[in-house]
């Protein structure tokens, strides 16, 4: 192995929690049960979302994206945490790594971009409500989730090559249970700031765009519903609204945590436990948040269980 040059390497090795084994147990245990729940819920969202005609709409069309995306996320990351978990052989080949790091970072960036579109969308609903059907129209919507897409991963493809042309000098141990970018720029053997301000100017443009988006719809949003005096009325527009703020809350807090902080003070166990979150708690509690009082779901459930009842 050439010592000079990180893409030399044959591959990494993650440490994640292999210097707590007690915990590995417990951590394997809850973390497939997690999964589990993170693929029947996002699953049923999606398939209720194709089934129910009530529910397709512009707003289920991007919830079931979304879905989509934090099932396609989960699935990059976890089932080798669940492998490294059970296993003392924790490597990972360099492309490996690579190819981990590019999608789990083009999925993380195409949701931050989602969650603004889909603020978007909310404002249209409820300050346009007669002309929503025409500025959502299903070409601007699958514009939208296509450019989300595309955006997202172009972003990745940058920030993945900045990380990886950090010079290394044959360090590969890295302290995490990903690959993700403050733990490999903490491998680095040559000074990092001019990577990470490069970095963090990209991070900078892909949260906040976005955030700028979703603080625009709700301003709106907030001042349209004092305006509404039926009290149900009130109810029925925080219903929708609040269960997107209380995701983009979510998301976006453990984000800007992970990734917009200087990398001195980045603490390796804290950023494994947040990780932990974003990476299957977030994707997991998403589709309970969205469904828990949301009546549209529930009612296309139960019509799809008892057509299901009725046909046996």
């Amino acid at each position: 192995m050439d010592q000079k040059n990180g893409s030399s390497f044959t591959g990494f090795i993650l440490l994640g929690f292999s210097d707590r084994p007690q915990l590995e147990r417990v951590l394997f245990v809850v973390l497939l049960i997690f999964y589990l729940l993170t693929l029947l819920g996002n699953t049923t969202i999606i398939a209720l979302s194709r089934l129910d005609p009530h529910l397709q709409t512009p707003m289920y069309f991007f919830l079931s994206n979304l879905s989509f995306l934090d099932l396609c996320y989960t699935t990059s990351i976890v089932p080798q945490l669940l492998v490294h978990l059970r296993r003392e052989d924790k490597s990972i080949s360099f492309g490996g790594c690579v190819a981990q790091m590019f999608v789990a970072l083009g999925l993380g960036c195409t949701e931050c971009i989602l969650l603004g579109v889909m603020a978007f969308d909310r404002y249209a609903a409820v300050c346009r409500p007669l002309h929503y059907t025409v500025i959502m129209h299903p070409r601007l919507c699958a514009l939208m989730a296509s450019a989300s897409w595309f955006l997202g991963f172009a972003t990745s493809s940058l920030q993945t090559v900045l990380t990886f042309l950090v010079p290394l000098c044959g360090r590969n141990k890295i302290d995490h249970f990903l690959c993700e970018m403050p733990p490999l720029l903490k491998l680095a053997c040559v000074d990092t700031t001019v990577y990470e301000s490069e970095l963090l100017f990209v991070g900078v443009i892909i949260l906040f765009i976005p955030v700028a988006l979703i603080t625009f719809s709700y301003g709106h949003v907030v001042r349209v519903v004092l305006r509404i005096k039926s009290a149900a009325g009130q109810r029925k527009v925080f219903g929708t609204c609040g269960s997107h703020l209380t995701v983009v809350s979510l998301f976006y807090g453990t984000a800007i945590y992970a990734y917009l902080q200087p990398s001195n003070n980045y603490s390796q166990d804290q950023g494994k436990f947040i990780s932990l979150f974003y990476t299957i708690v977030t994707p997991m509690v998403n589709p309970f948040i969205y469904t828990l009082r949301n009546k549209d779901v529930t009612g296309a459930m139960k019509k799809v269980l008892c057509r299901g009842y009725d046909s046996r």
